[in-house]
């Protein structure tokens, strides 16, 4: 009955907030799909036309509805444009946690979602266990960052770059110690996320380095679960609860300032949909969440805004690019801070053509609509390369992984870094 329930309050969230359309079609203008494949139903406005009948399409055609709302990227970009202030991310989140109760939940993403990533030791272990057979999907590609996929290729029919797990994720080094104190006038909890963690450790360990430089104190407790929104924008509210029950746990343990993350995918999941689709266990525990929602941060936020870092001169001849994540541009309005923060490593920030459009990542969009990712996301490179810069920095890991498969595709020796990799080496090296 409580599950009924829920799904009827969610329905009548969505007819509520779809009222607020005008069908405008502002949005099909903003839309980085839809400039790739011009079918109106790749646009927010078709789709919220969908969700109109939504009472009757759960039951008269789940599938299909349900594969029209999965393919979209939720980059924010519709709603970033909407003149009638539609929220429809959350319409797009919401949406699919009906669908999924009606619909086929593939065999494959409850794996992942329910048996894997929802249990955050199984999830590290089997994450050291294919560590050790990537080889066998991977190969080296002439540029050594980057690897080219082998069997990866074969399930997916795709030629794709996809960077290599780490030898050692961030939380299982000898820098992610849980306590690190320096009796500074600030504390801070720290949650590299799992890309980070598991794919670029380097940005949590100069992360870590800057911080120490600065004699912030940190709370880095081993063991974090993923934010919850691959699982959430599966539909899986379930997962997504058990995540969040986890990191809650995990975070209350020690008391802190600020909880800062250099992943704006990560941010955006905590400052928006942690308050938003948590099934609260007590007014407690709402109240903590809502606490650490307001004091979570950027990185660059918290180096700029916070500790107002000073400049380093003179340190960097290198141009460098700078590409805007959905999650921090469009969902949280953060672009000066990543800007700033490179501009005081000493380099020269050179900015492309439409610097918040959207790469095509979309998280497992990427895996599902391979062909309209890369579509996407040659528009951005070709903004990159008539920068003539020799870096594009970004602050999301997944951007960062699309960037580095879109300019290995052209053999191009463009690095890709984060900001604070920057300004870790201006300050330390």
């Amino acid at each position: 009955m409580n599950k009924m329930k829920r799904l009827a309050k969610l329905l009548e969230e969505i007819e509520n907030d779809i009222m607020l359309c005008v069908k405008c079609g502002t949005c099909q203008a903003a839309c980085p799909l839809y400039s790739v494949t011009k079918q109106e139903s790749d646009v927010a406005r078709g789709k919220l036309a969908l969700l109109e009948g939504l009472r009757q399409n759960i039951f008269l055609k789940p599938g299909k509805t349900a594969r029209v709302m999965d393919k979209c990227l939720l980059c924010g970009s519709c709603a970033a444009t909407c003149p009638s202030n539609v929220n429809i991310f959350l319409i797009f989140i919401k949406a699919r946690i009906i669908l999924r109760q009606y619909s086929e939940f593939s065999f494959f993403k409850k794996i992942i979602f329910r048996s894997v990533i929802s249990h955050p030791a199984r999830f590290d272990f089997l994450i050291v266990l294919f560590k050790k057979i990537q080889f066998l999907f991977l190969k080296s590609d002439k540029n050594k960052q980057k690897t080219a996929s082998f069997l990866f290729n074969s399930l997916f029919s795709e030629t794709r770059h996809v960077k290599k797990l780490a030898k050692t994720a961030f939380l299982k080094s000898r820098h992610a110690s849980q306590v690190i104190d320096h009796g500074s006038r600030y504390k801070v909890a720290f949650f590299p996320g799992c890309a980070i963690d598991k794919i670029y450790p380097k940005v949590a360990i100069d992360t870590v380095k800057i911080l120490n430089h600065h004699k912030i104190d940190m709370y880095i407790p081993d063991n974090q679960a993923c934010c919850g929104i691959p699982a959430l924008a599966g539909g899986d509210e379930k997962s997504f609860n058990r995540l969040l029950n986890h990191n809650i746990d995990l975070f209350s343990l020690n008391d802190f300032d600020f909880l800062i993350t250099p992943c704006a995918t990560c941010l955006s999941a905590i400052k928006d949909l942690w308050p938003c689709f948590y099934k609260t266990r007590g007014e407690k525990q709402k109240r903590y969440l809502l606490d650490l929602s307001e004091n979570a941060m950027d990185v660059s936020e918290f180096l700029i805004n916070v500790l107002d870092v000073a400049d380093i001169k003179g340190r960097f001849p290198d141009e460098v690019t700078y590409h805007d994540p959905c999650h921090h541009k469009k969902a949280l309005n953060i672009w000066q801070e990543p800007r700033m923060l490179i501009r005081r490593s000493g380099l020269k920030l050179i900015e492309m053509e439409k610097p918040d459009l959207c790469c095509g990542m979309g998280g497992t969009f990427n895996l599902m609509h391979y062909s309209e990712s890369m579509d996407i996301g040659r528009k951005k490179r070709k903004s990159i390369n008539r920068t003539g810069c020799s870096m594009v920095a970004t602050s999301c890991p997944a951007c960062m992984m699309q960037l580095s498969d879109l300019l290995a595709g052209q053999g191009s020796s463009v690095e890709i870094k984060h900001p604070v990799e920057l300004y870790k080496k201006a300050l330390l090296n």
